[in-house]
């Protein structure tokens, strides 16, 4: 009788039994609550490559560079640590990717010079420019000798004109007004909330909506970019990555520390600033 391994022997080990990486980025997504569209929106990865990658199907990225790319981007909008996960694509795929040379890729595109012609229209320019300067330097030339005999001849005038004091000097003009630091809100109205956000770096998926429910705003905005919304109640904030935002509510900083990756979700009213 011959003795055959046994069931526990088949077992997965521990590193087999981690969920896989599509597995990892949608169950990260279900857990911020985030849809599909919404990653796409804050990534710009197509929506049909994303499920690919959440079914662990890597051929639509279009190779290994743009796979790694797509895996980064997808688990910092959800709000998890990229690293892990592109280490393991890595291992999964014969290691990181070396970079392609870009000069071999464009050699058989280079085009040869043309010889150089006579600018005639240059050379068209130049002459008319010449007869100008010539033409204008003789009549100042003119000008300047009419002007010194006019001197002489009003020489008593100046005289008078002496004897009457010194002309006025012009006023020093006014020091211009420092403009107003930037990140205030001016003259914030007080019977509205009013919410105003920048994004100090990177990229940061926002969506905005008012009491009613009304969307405001829902996009990317990027590094610089910024951001002011009014209701007469309530403004609803979903915030992608956002330790990356710069917060001002009714006029005054939120002092909260976001983290880079963390999706948020506030409300703000008149009386605020305080987390919703």
């Amino acid at each position: 009788m011959s003795i055959g391994s046994s069931p526990e022997d088949d077992r997965p080990t521990t590193e087999d039994q981690r969920p896989s990486i599509g597995r990892t980025l949608q169950q990260a997504r279900l857990a911020a609550a985030l849809t599909v569209d919404e990653v796409s929106t804050a990534t710009r990865v197509r929506v049909p490559i994303i499920h690919a990658i959440e079914q662990d199907d890597f051929e639509r990225s279009g190779g290994d560079v743009y796979a790694r790319g797509h895996v980064r981007m997808i688990a910092r909008a959800v709000g998890i640590d990229p690293q892990p996960l592109v280490e393991r694509y890595d291992a999964d795929h014969g290691g990181r990717p070396a970079p392609t040379p870009a000069a071999p890729l464009f050699e058989a595109e280079r085009i040869r010079p043309e010889p150089r012609r006579p600018n005639w229209t240059a050379a068209m320019v130049a002459a008319i420019v010449a007869v100008v300067g010539f033409v204008g330097f003789t009549l100042f030339s003119e000008d300047e000798r009419s002007g010194r005999k006019g001197q002489v001849a009003e020489g008593p005038a100046a005289s008078e004109r002496a004897a009457s004091g010194p002309a006025k000097k012009p006023g020093k003009p006014a020091d211009p007004k420092p403009d107003p630091p930037e990140g205030a809100i001016a003259a914030v109205p007080k019977d509205k909330v009013t919410v105003k956000l920048a994004v100090l770096e990177d990229t940061s998926w926002i969506s905005a909506k008012d009491h009613n429910g009304k969307r405001l705003f829902d996009g990317v905005l990027g590094k610089g970019d910024s951001k002011t919304f009014q209701d007469d109640e309530r403004i609803d904030l979903v915030l992608g990555n956002a330790g990356a935002i710069e917060l001002f509510v009714n006029g005054k900083k939120v002092e909260d520390e976001f983290e880079t990756g963390q999706v948020e979700r506030l409300s703000y009213t008149k009386g605020d600033p305080q987390a919703g």
